[in-house]
C-alpha cells in the first residue's frame, strides 16, 4: 500500500517540479531567478529539518505523513488556480514554494523513517530502502516526460492539477496502513528539545563514517545536484529545444537512477557498500563532466542517465548504512541531519549555480559541478570505503 500510494503521488510531484521550473523560466527568462526560486523553496529544509527530527522521534509518523500530504495537495491546487485564471506571477511561485518547503521539513525525514517502521524483518532494511529509492525513480522516469507532454499540450496549469489529484493515492494508502506502535518513539526518556537535538547531533558527528558521509552529501548537494536546476536553461538555450525534450532528458536521469536503485535492491547485505558508494560518486562526477561537452540529445541522455545511476547508488547507499547503524531512538534525528545535508544544502547550490551560469554559462557550470564531485570523493572517500570495519 505504501509503495503504490507513494508511487502515484511521486509521479505527480515530478510533474509539478518540471512544470514549476519551466513556468519560472518562461515568466522571467533568467537563470539567476530560476536559481533564486529553487533556493527559497528549499531553504526551510536547511534551517528547520534538524529540529523536526526531535518531533519525528516522538510523534506518530503515519498521522504526520497524512497531514503533510493534505497540505501539499492544497499548495498544488492554489498553483493550478493561479495559472488557469492567468494571474500567476513569480512571487506567487516563490511563496507557494516556501510553503511546500516547510511541508517537506517534516515529510521527507518522516517518510525515510516510516519505511523502517513498516518492515517486519529488519534485516530486509537495505532492500526496502533500495526499493523505496526505485519507487522514487520510477516516478522520476515517468514524471518529467509526462510533464513535457502536458506543458506542450495545455500549459503548466494541468501539471499542478494532476499533482493535486495524485496526492489522494498516498493519503488513502496511509489511512489504510496500520502499525501496532510508533517504532521511533522514545518512551524511556523525554528530554528538553535542545538536549535531544544536541544528543542526535553529537551522535552523528562523532562517528567518522557517518560524519564523512554527511560531509560528502553536503558537498555534492551544494555543487553537483544543482545541475538539475539548470536543465530548463540547458535545453532551451544550448540544445535549442522545448519542454517536451526537457521532460525526456530528465527522464534519462530517472532511468539511470532507477537502474541504480534496482542494483542496490538486489544486494543481500551492506558488504563492500562503502566502496560502492565511493565508486558511484566518481561515476556521478565524471558523467557531469562529459555531459557538459556534448550538444547532441542522445549523448546528453546517456551521460545524464549515468549521472542518475551514480547519484542514486551513492544516496541510497548512505541511507542504508545510516539506518543500519543508528539506534532506533535516534533514527529520526540522524535521518533529519541526513536530509538536511542532502536536500537542505540544495537551495544554496541552486542559488550558486544560477549565479555561476549567469557569469560562466550553463555548460561550464555543469563542468565545475562534476569536478567538485571528484574532489569530494578524493577527500572523504577513504573513510567511507572502510565502512565494513565500522558496522
Amino acid at each position: 500500500m505504501f509503495f503504490g500510494g507513494q508511487s502515484v503521488s511521486l509521479v505527480g510531484t515530478w510533474i509539478q517540479q518540471i512544470a514549476m521550473g519551466w513556468l519560472v523560466y518562461r515568466l522571467t527568462g533568467s537563470a539567476l531567478i530560476l536559481g533564486l526560486v529553487g533556493f527559497l523553496s528549499q531553504i526551510p529544509v536547511f534551517f528547520f529539518t534538524p529540529f523536526a527530527g526531535i518531533l519525528i522521534d516522538r510523534w506518530d509518523r503515519r498521522k504526520l505523513l497524512i497531514i503533510t500530504q493534505i497540505l501539499a495537495t492544497i499548495q498544488a491546487v492554489i498553483l493550478f488556480i493561479l495559472v488557469e485564471i492567468n494571474i500567476i506571477m513569480v512571487w506567487h511561485v516563490i511563496v507557494l514554494g516556501i510553503f511546500l518547503g516547510f511541508i517537506n521539513v517534516f515529510d521527507m525525514p518522516a517518510r525515510q523513517v516510516f519505511v523502517f517502521d513498516i518492515i517486519e524483518k529488519k534485516e530486509d532494511l537495505g532492500n526496502a530502502i533500495a526499493l523505496n529509492s526505485a519507487m522514487v525513480n520510477i516516478a522520476r522516469l515517468l514524471g518529467p516526460p509526462l510533464a513535457g507532454i502536458f506543458i506542450a499540450w495545455k500549459g503548466e496549469g494541468i501539471c499542478f492539477l494532476l499533482n493535486a489529484i495524485s496526492y489522494f493515492a498516498a493519503i488513502i494508502a496511509l489511512f489504510l496502513i496500520k502499525i501496532s506502535a510508533i517504532s521511533g518513539e522514545n518512551k524511556s526518556k523525554k528530554l528538553k528539545p535542545w538536549i535531544e537535538f544536541k544528543e542526535g547531533f553529537n551522535y552523528a558527528f562523532k562517528l567518522p563514517v557517518v560524519r564523512s558521509m554527511i560531509f560528502l552529501l553536503a558537498l555534492i548537494s551544494l555543487m553537483s545536484m544543482s545541475y538539475q536546476t539548470l536543465m530548463p536553461v540547458f535545453v532551451k538555450d544550448i540544445l535549442k529545444s522545448d519542454a517536451h525534450l526537457l521532460g525526456f532528458l530528465m527522464g534519462g536521469s530517472g532511468l539511470g537512477a532507477l537502474l541504480g536503485a534496482f542494483y542496490l535492491a538486489s544486494r543481500k547485505n551492506i558488504d563492500k557498500l562503502g566502496k560502492i558508494i565511493v565508486f558511484a560518486s566518481g561515476i556521478f562526477g565524471l558523467s557531469l563532466i562529459f555531459f557538459s561537452f556534448f550538444r547532441s540529445f542522445w549523448f546528453c541522455f546517456f551521460f545524464i542517465g549515468c549521472s542518475g545511476f551514480g547519484m542514486m547508488v551513492q544516496l541510497a547507499g548512505c541511507n542504508t548504512i545510516l539506518q543500519t547503524i543508528v539506534p532506533n531512538d535516534k533514527r529520526g534525528r540522524v535521518m533529519s541531519i541526513f536530509i538536511t545535508a542532502f536536500v537542505g544544502i540544495m537551495p544554496f547550490g541552486s542559488l550558486l549555480s544560477g549565479w555561476l551560469a549567469s557569469i560562466a554559462g550553463t555548460p561550464n557550470t555543469i563542468l565545475i559541478c562534476g569536478i567538485v564531485t571528484i574532489l569530494g570523493v578524493s577527500v572523504f572517500g577513504r573513510q567511507i570505503s572502510s565502512v565494513n570495519h565500522s558496522v
